[in-house]
This record gives C-alpha cells, sequence and structure tokens, in this order.
C-alpha cells in the first residue's frame, strides 16, 4: 500500500498521520490577520518573542487608562496538534477579553505535534512568558508604555489550560522571573489532565478510552513518562504535589463543563487536589451547566458563555 495514504496514527477529532509522515488535519485552518478588531476596538500584532511568536493584544482604552495594565498570557486548545492564535474563534475570544478586562493580551503560537514534538510547545510558552516579563526584551512599546508586571496572569483552555499550569510551575523556581514580576492568578479553563488511575466518574469509562488517552499523550510527546508524566498528572507523587503547591499565583480559577465527558472529571479532581496540596492562595470553581468541551469559543455570546466571560473578566481585574 502506498505510505502516503496509509494511516499510521488516527487521532480523533484532529488529525491523522500517514507511513509516509504526511500529516493531514480535519478540522479548518481558518485564519484572521492581526489589526484592529472591527467590534471592540482593540489592537493586534504578530511579533516574534524570543525563539517563539505571539499575537499580543492592547485594549482600545490603553492610553487613556489611570493605570497599567494586567498581562495575560494565553495558552489556546487542540490536544497540542491544532489551534492557532490567528484561528478566527481564539482570535474572538482574545479580542473579547482583552476589551473587556482592561488587559493587555499575549497569544502565544506555541509549536504544535506532531511536527514539532512536545515538550516543544512548553518551551515556546516560557519564551513567551520570560519575554512578557522583561517588557518584549525591553524593546516592547505596548509592555513598557502600559503593562503593570506585578498582575501577570497565565491563562488557557484545554491543553493550553495543562501549558498555563506548567508555566506556573516553573516560574515558582527561584529567579524564574525577573524581579517585580507577580504571577497574580492561573486560569484553567477545561483542563487536559490524566492519569494511569481513574478518578471520580472515569471509573465508568470503558477500557479503550484510557488505552486513548495513553496511545495520544504519547503521540504528541514520545519521550513522556506515559500517563503519570507529571506534566500531565499533576500529582502523581509527592514530588510533584509539593511542585504544584508552590505554584506562585495569588489565586487559581478551575472551570469545568458539565458536558465534557471526557474532562470534566479531571478538572474536578485538579480542583480538589489543588486544594489538598498545600496550596496557600484562593481557589475558585466554575461548573458551566449543559455545555460541552472548549463550548465557549464557539457560543461565547451564549447564556452560559457570557457567565464563564464575566467569571473570567472579575477574576483578572479582582
Amino acid at each position: 500500500m502506498d505510505p502516503d495514504s496509509e494511516i499510521s496514527f488516527d487521532f480523533q477529532p484532529f488529525l491523522c498521520q500517514y507511513k509516509s509522515g504526511r500529516v493531514f488535519r480535519y478540522r479548518s485552518n481558518a485564519t484572521v490577520p492581526a489589526g484592529t478588531d472591527p467590534v471592540t476596538g482593540v489592537v493586534s500584532k504578530d511579533i516574534h518573542v524570543g525563539a517563539a511568536r505571539a499575537r499580543v493584544y492592547l485594549p482600545p482604552d490603553a492610553a487613556a487608562s489611570p493605570g497599567k495594565l494586567p498581562v495575560i498570557l494565553y495558552f489556546h486548545g487542540g490536544g497540542f496538534v491544532v489551534g492557532s492564535p490567528a484561528g478566527t474563534s481564539n482570535h474572538a475570544y482574545l479580542n473579547d477579553l482583552v476589551a473587556r478586562a482592561g488587559a493587555i493580551g499575549v497569544s502565544v503560537y506555541y509549536r504544535l505535534a506532531p511536527e514539532h514534538m512536545l515538550p516543544a510547545a512548553y518551551e515556546d510558552g516560557w519564551a513567551a512568558v520570560r519575554w512578557a516579563a522583561t517588557r518584549g526584551d525591553g524593546a516592547d512599546p505596548w509592555l513598557l508604555d502600559y503593562a503593570d508586571l506585578s498582575r501577570v496572569f497565565l491563562a488557557g483552555c484545554s491543553a493550553g489550560a495543562n501549558l498555563a499550569h506548567n508555566m506556573a510551575i516553573r516560574a515558582s523556581a527561584t529567579g524564574a522571573l525577573p524581579k517585580g514580576v507577580t504571577v497574580r492568578g492561573l486560569l484553567a479553563v477545561h483542563p487536559y489532565f490524566t492519569g494511569k488511575e481513574a478518578v471520580g466518574a472515569e471509573v465508568a469509562f470503558a477500557a479503550d478510552v484510557r488505552e486513548h488517552m495513553d496511545r495520544t499523550w504519547r503521540f504528541v510527546f514520545p519521550g513522556s513518562l506515559g500517563l503519570d508524566d507529571p506534566l500531565v498528572n499533576p500529582f502523581v507523587n509527592n514530588e510533584a504535589r509539593a511542585a504544584v503547591a508552590k505554584i506562585p499565583c495569588e489565586r487559581v480559577l478551575v472551570c469545568v463543563a458539565e458536558a465534557d465527558v471526557l474532562l470534566k472529571e479531571r478538572g474536578l479532581w485538579y480542583y480538589r487536589e489543588l486544594k489538598a496540596s498545600g496550596y496557600a492562595g484562593e481557589l475558585e470553581l466554575l461548573e458551566s451547566k449543559g455545555v460541552g468541551h472548549g463550548f465557549h469559543m464557539d457560543k461565547l455570546d451564549s447564556e452560559e458563555g457570557v457567565e464563564l466571560q464575566k467569571r473570567t473578566v472579575a477574576f483578572i481585574r479582582k
């Protein structure tokens, strides 16, 4: 059989990879350029951020603000294999969030598997955090003029929430961030975590679900320890638990969706385990009723989408 037509790995609903190495992504890769958003007035630009890239957003009233603005480092979802800050839904979401929160947004173009296997996305994420923390290596006018680096937030949805969490872990190391830079909060929306042992309602999952989680995680990260890698199972042992307890955020908001069959239980587990870990900050939980995983990316103006965005904005402006 032709290796360019024989599938070697099928990662539904995202992509398949053929034996030749060719990758086909099922979902639309429609993108929109950076610029001025006609709905919100938010201005965006695509730039290099150290070794990575990002789309940076500035609210329309930045110059008139009586004080400096918080900075949101945002990581999109997509199983580490699809997605982009320039994607239509991601771009619309950031425009809305930045306008409502009155914050600078830095949405990261992290490299995707399988072309760039993990930990590439983690390295790109950290490059973006460091870039923002140094005001664009001391050269970005928006960060220089408007950013309050004592109010940095790490945020993401699904795989992006996993990235945000792991950036918080890195930020806890002594000297990881410049003096005066404070990660004020972590926002984990429908976070992607897993593990070898079932938690909560996962005990009812068929055996092939755990096998699917293992295969897909190893697909994006061939060098991983598997489902008990602390990157994806942050409470796997006492050492990992202690590392999570030390995240430098003053507060954490965990969001789950009632109809998120695959990941709701892990989000609730993350909330419970973080609470029990010895983490000393404020911890909040929001469950969106009657909706599924990542619903807000396409239904931001729905009742549940409005509530999620309202809680997100309040969390940032608190």
